[in-house]
């Protein structure tokens, strides 16, 4: 009915052209129009929009918005893409799924935790969409981006039975402590030195060195440590930026910006230094040591990697780990400072259950209340709303009663279902008391808070990222009392995590229960 408007309109501004003698071109144009205009709006005004006109037909498509003329949603991907999304399913009323167009990329969105569920734990799903700039820093030969395949399901076992395993990471219990140490020295001297500790590059300097020492098990130079954190700043840059040609793929012609040309040049520096690291603990003495590297070399010789596969686990590893952890405690802190009877009371339970001793991994299954600041920090900040949690399907299926095809990008949108009030009571209200009146667990098995994922996918270090966020908070609560140095903004900005758009800026005074090492 709507195209049939549109054309009878259109015909008769061409007669009313012709009547009044416009010129040749107007009425050519207008000509053109009336007859590609069916074509045109049968393919855009289509549920969910211009890439989905080719399976309407195919079977029940998911409601959502048909957007914008080959453009589709992408002018909602910005830094509150989750935001914008969870307000276009909710007037949409399609919080179980809702279908959109990414340019020409067909894209459904759950927010819901049952369609959450059949999204990451179906084998339809088995697969990431790899952003250009994802494929050229290596990432489609790591953990996270690996085609499912005979490569990827052998580099899961090797996650999971040996480099993220219990032993390996009580294993590496000593080197969170030392960096836990020094990284308290650092507030207390940056409080002497200007009297205000901005948290953002302490935590970053932190979570490096404590990746570094995990994958390396050693430190680098001066030097080589520059080096690193350069590279790990530009593939932030690099992944965070928006390129046309993700979703329309013509060869290069749409990267305006030449992504994938300084994908390529960050990629050969990535080989270089990473290369080098490698070559040099393989001269050494490797085999009893407990960093990821080690582990790696230390392989039986049917499962041992070629170098170009360990540089990318290794480059993958020391990237998604230094930012992960820091943006989590950053966004604790700011909470922390805003709610000071919940920073007491953890403060409290930190004093009677560990005194004036340094707190230990051992502490942490008795600091309930810690745990569960950390659970509510997660619930109202999920360090990967969306874009983490991309999968692409791999053949047809069927999600809920919607057809969903092969080749579709599937996002679950988790900040949707934890600000959702028919999964969470009072959802924006920050309440830690929440997680003591029900255990709820944010390893993967409940879909209402799943912050690293789940399924086959799951992240694979979030136990010892869940480890060094509890023992870091502890020592940060422990040995100051935190409050403002300048008024906090809970404005977010989602990049490659959704870390907090302005840097926390706080003083700091000590409480005079544990020595600054």
């Amino acid at each position: 009915m709507r195209t049939h408007s549109v054309s009878s309109l259109l015909l008769l501004m061409l007669f009313l052209g012709a009547a009044n003698q416009a010129s040749w071109l107007f009425l050519f144009l207008l000509f053109a129009l009336s007859f590609l205009s069916p074509l045109l709006f049968t393919i855009w005004l289509v549920p969910g929009g211009f890439a989905w006109h080719r399976y309407s037909g195919a079977g029940s498509i998911a409601p959502g918005p048909i957007g914008w003329p080959l453009l589709g949603c992408l002018t909602l991907m910005g830094p509150l893409a989750h935001r914008k999304l969870a307000k276009l399913s909710k007037s949409h009323r399609a919080a179980h799924l809702m279908a959109l167009s990414l340019g020409a990329t067909p894209v459904v969105v759950s927010s819901h935790p049952d369609t959450a569920r059949e999204i990451l734990h179906g084998p339809a799903f088995s697969d990431r969409p790899a952003k250009i700039s994802a494929r050229m820093l290596m990432f489609e030969r790591a953990i996270g981006f690996a085609p499912a395949g005979d490569y990827w399901r052998h580099l899961r076992r090797v996650a999971s039975t040996s480099m993220f395993s219990p032993r390996r990471i009580a294993a590496l219990a000593s080197l969170r402590h030392q960096v836990a140490g020094r990284m308290v020295s650092r507030v207390w001297k940056e409080m002497e030195g200007t009297g205000l500790v901005v948290l953002r590059e302490l935590l970053q300097e932190s979570c490096l060195e404590n990746m570094v020492g995990s994958v390396f098990g050693l430190s680098l130079g001066e030097a080589e440590t520059k080096e690193l954190v350069d590279m790990v700043r530009k593939g932030y840059e690099l992944i965070g930026q928006f390129n046309l040609e993700d979703y329309f793929p013509l060869g290069g012609l749409l990267d305006l910006s030449g992504v994938g040309r300084r994908c390529k040049h960050l990629s050969i520096r990535v080989k270089d230094l990473v290369g080098k690291i490698v070559e040099r603990r393989r001269q050494g003495d490797y085999r009893m040591q407990d960093d990821f590297l080690s582990l790696l070399l230390s392989l039986p010789k049917e499962e041992t990697l070629s170098d170009t596969d360990i540089i990318a686990v290794l480059w993958e590893m020391v990237f998604r780990g230094t930012d992960a952890v820091a943006v989590l405690l950053e966004w604790t802190m700011a909470r922390m400072v805003l709610h000071p009877s919940i920073q007491a009371k953890a403060q409290q339970e930190l004093d009677a259950v560990v005194g004036g001793r340094p707190v230990e991994d051992s502490d942490t299954p008795k600091l309930r209340y810690l745990q569960a600041v950390v659970k509510e920090v997660l619930r109202m900040h999920p360090p990967g709303p969306l874009l983490s949690w991309a999968r692409l399907a791999v053949r047809d299926v069927l999600v809920g009663k919607y057809f969903v095809p092969a080749g579709t990008t599937a996002m679950v949108n988790m900040w949707a279902i934890t600000h959702d009030e028919s999964n969470w009571e009072d959802p924006w209200a920050f309440r830690p008391d929440r997680f003591l009146e029900a255990d709820v667990s944010v390893l993967g098995s409940d879909l209402r808070l799943s912050p690293f994922g789940s399924g086959r996918r799951v992240c694979p270090g979030r136990a010892l990222g869940v480890a060094t966020a509890h023992l870091w908070l502890a020592r940060l609560l422990q040995q100051f009392r935190w409050t403002a140095g300048r008024p906090v903004q809970l404005s977010e900005r989602l990049r490659l995590s959704l870390e907090m758009k302005k840097p926390l800026a706080c003083r700091v005074v000590r409480r005079g229960r544990v020595d600054v090492e």
